[in-house]
């Protein structure tokens, strides 16, 4: 009898034994299923994260390219820094327009514009930011130029953020033939270009210029010496005598 009820504990223990085995390995599987599950999450969270900054292109390292205008292949070569609110830049392009545009058809002068958005920072609003995406699907649909030169002409004070009406960019528009359409209207409406000018926006900031309109001939600043102002004639003169 007592041999029996010793081999009954030993029984009896080691089946808890194995019990208390079976428990701890069902709560490590647990445990590893909570880390993975938790992983998972982690890993679509930084997946989703990855695709608003990458995007389509608009969040990536080339989202901050100029809009050009004129033969790539011209020998000299324009670049503005310009914001569709600054009434500096206006008078530039009401001043200069003929000019840089007749440099352009004749195969001598590439224009690059970098768009930014410094007065909608400086005194509140959207009209910069609203103009500047506008343009850039006016770009999307080949119409940059004469979309850009319209919204020029029809500048609204400093002041007046007219231009952060996206009803009022879609009916200027409407002065470019060929321009207004489904497509164009919802790219102006959604925003289609906002991270592109956000980009414009940061690498003006980060370019060591001072303001708007900034206007560099071959990387030289031509605008800014009010000892030698420019003028549309030194500004051909220069562009030819490069080829």
């Amino acid at each position: 009898m007592t041999h029996n009820k010793t081999s009954a504990r030993d029984r009896l223990r080691a089946e808890q034994q194995r019990h208390k085995t079976s428990e701890k390995r069902r709560r490590t599987v647990k445990v590893a299923a909570a880390v993975i599950g938790a992983l998972a999450v982690a890993t679509g969270v930084g997946a989703t994260v990855a695709t608003q900054t990458g995007g389509d292109g608009e969040g990536s390292s080339q989202s901050a390219k100029p809009i050009t205008v004129g033969d790539k292949g011209a020998p000299a070569e324009l670049t503005v820094y310009e914001d569709f609110r600054c009434p500096a830049c206006g008078q530039f392009e009401n001043t200069y327009r003929s000019t840089i545009r007749s440099l352009e058809k004749a195969g001598k002068l590439r224009a690059e514009y970098h768009l930014v958005a410094l007065i909608d920072k400086n005194m509140g609003g959207r009209g910069s930011q609203e103009a500047a995406n506008a343009a850039a699907c006016a770009r999307d649909r080949g119409k940059f130029e004469a979309y850009h030169d319209v919204l020029y002409r029809n500048q609204p004070a400093e002041q007046d953020d007219a231009f952060a009406s996206t009803k009022h960019l879609i009916r200027l528009a409407k002065k470019v033939e060929g321009l207004v359409s489904p497509a164009f209207e919802d790219c102006v409406t959604s925003g289609e270009h906002d991270a592109w000018v956000n980009r414009s926006s940061e690498s003006f900031g980060a370019s060591g210029h001072q303001g708007t309109p900034t206007v560099l001939l071959d990387g030289k600043n031509v605008y800014a010496d009010q000892s030698n102002p420019l003028t549309p004639r030194k500004l051909r003169k220069m562009v030819e005598q490069k080829g």
